[in-house]
């Protein structure tokens, strides 16, 4: 087998968007299936763009996935430097190698000149390629007009005939025609290469086996083959993934959402569940299955079963899986989660650990995110001031509402054994007695200690809340029907 090395490229220009995420995801589950490597660099020479701040936010946020890398800006390794701008004697090395060999050239044209190319193009009603004005240019006469300061691009010398065909892994067989392509720019006026020149030396001498990336880089790579067969290099094996889209199709955006790691977590999600999510997003391993474990994902991973097809952000289902691994996480994680803001509110001190504990446990099954963690259990601390509109008409407003709360009350207050069984018990009894369901009882007794109408078992909350706190705001609910209008 292989050495496989694969790397994760983004530019820091802004924080870890659920693209990038995946992009980097497929990378990881691919380098740790092929026990290879997963090289993390930094393509940071859009100075005007690109911050500090961002590139520490993409580690910070690939870390908080789980997601580690071999070799990188942080780490080092034997093939770095791993950020673009710092790399620029190594792009000079190469491009003067084109030149010499008469395989790139120095081009002069002014941004008035070029203008008026693509106007001529457009009254021609004809794509707009480069005419390769300055192709013929003797050495002599670049270097008379680099000697009046003017500063060059640099073209590379492009084929005009054929096609050039991409050997995709996911994609199979993808030609472009290379007379729709034009002579290029590869470095910038001040000296910089651009994207799809730096690119290439990267890879290569960072012995990059294979690039997977977004399926939105599919059109960049014939131009990037032309710079591998230029300099005699053997190109990287390439798998452009499917694009992720909006419910109705559109380009993803912020309207559908979070699109952030940082802002998935800041939303309460778990790294384990954004990380099953966005794995599903274009990889099938099994139909039938959802939850993936991340350590059990390496194992399965090939790209054999990533789709061609655009994968579709759907945070329902994220909200579920969610769910899922909430209901699953140790309670002693859980709690670091939401201590902090539990503290500021007054209800975790400790003279009380055991009972937040014990409520947090209780209320986590119904919550989708971190955060609705506390509000789900924010009856357990605080009366509730209100009674839910809707519960109000349906259980409070009827004839008997006030008995059947008194029955209830009965039966806590006789309840010997003050446990969710019991309790259940003498209110299944008290109902029997009573000629009622008893549905009919446990409504109305949820509705007045909670003041809500979903929550979790009734029996359970009246154990945590205690018989003194149960029997107050049953009380207090009996009082609040005799003045209902």
């Amino acid at each position: 087998m292989e050495s496989v090395r694969v790397r994760f490229a983004p530019s820091p220009t802004g924080t870890l968007h659920i693209g990038g995420a995946r992009t980097a995801l497929f990378n990881w589950l691919y380098a740790r299936n092929r026990h290879g490597q997963l090289i993390l660099r930094l393509e940071d020479t859009d100075n005007k763009r690109s911050t500090a701040d961002s590139a520490a936010g993409i580690v910070e946020g690939l870390r908080w996935l789980g997601l580690d890398w071999d070799e990188g800006p942080d780490i080092g390794g034997p093939y770095g430097p791993y950020r673009q701008s710092e790399r620029l004697s190594i792009y000079q090395k190469y491009l003067k190698q084109l030149l010499t060999e008469d395989k790139a050239y120095y081009c002069f044209c002014t941004s008035d000149e070029l203008q008026s190319y693509r106007e001529k193009a457009q009254q021609e009603k004809k794509n707009y390629l480069y005419p390769g004005s300055c192709v013929t240019l003797t050495p002599e006469q670049v270097s008379e007009r680099i000697a009046q300061g003017l500063k060059p691009v640099i073209r590379l010398k492009a084929p005009r005939h054929g096609t050039t065909v991409v050997h995709d892994l996911i994609r199979g067989e993808v030609e472009f025609d290379n007379s729709l392509l034009d002579d290029f720019i590869i470095a910038k006026s001040d000296g910089w290469p651009t994207y799809n020149f730096a690119v290439v030396i990267d890879d290569y001498t960072m012995k990059i086996t294979h690039v997977i990336r977004a399926e939105e880089h599919l059109s960049n790579t014939p131009k990037q083959l032309q710079v591998y067969n230029a300099l005699g290099l053997n190109p990287p094996n390439f798998a452009h993934v499917s694009m992720i889209l909006a419910p109705d199709r559109s380009k993803l955006s912020k309207r559908h959402g979070a699109t952030s790691v940082q802002e998935f977590r800041d939303d309460g999600y778990l790294p384990e569940a954004l990380v099953n999510y966005l794995a599903l997003l274009g990889w099938s391993p099994d139909e039938n299955v959802d939850i993936y474990p991340r350590d059990e994902m390496p194992n399965r991973f090939s790209l054999n079963d990533v789709s061609r097809s655009a994968a579709i952000y759907d945070l329902k289902k994220l909200a579920w899986m969610n769910g899922y691994y909430l209901s699953a996480v140790s309670i002693e994680r859980l709690i670091k989660l939401v201590e902090v803001q539990a503290t500021q509110n007054g209800w975790l001190r400790t003279d009380n650990i055991d009972y937040f504990h014990k409520v947090i446990d209780l209320v986590r099954t119904r919550a989708k995110t971190v955060n609705e963690i506390l509000d789900l259990a924010q009856y357990f601390f605080e009366d509730p001031e209100t009674y839910d509109e809707k519960g109000t008409d349906k259980y409070f407003r009827q004839p008997g509402s006030p008995e059947k709360l008194i029955a209830v009350l009965d039966a806590i207050i006789n309840t010997d054994s003050f446990t969710a069984s019991q309790l259940e018990n003498s209110i299944r009894i008290k109902a029997d007695a009573l000629g009622l369901k008893a549905s009919e009882l446990i409504h109305p007794a949820r509705l007045a200690l909670s003041g809500r109408t979903n929550t979790p078992g009734l029996f359970e909350i009246i154990e945590l809340l205690g018989s003194k706190k149960s029997e107050y705001r049953i009380k207090k609910a009996i009082s609040y029907i005799s003045n209902l209008a």
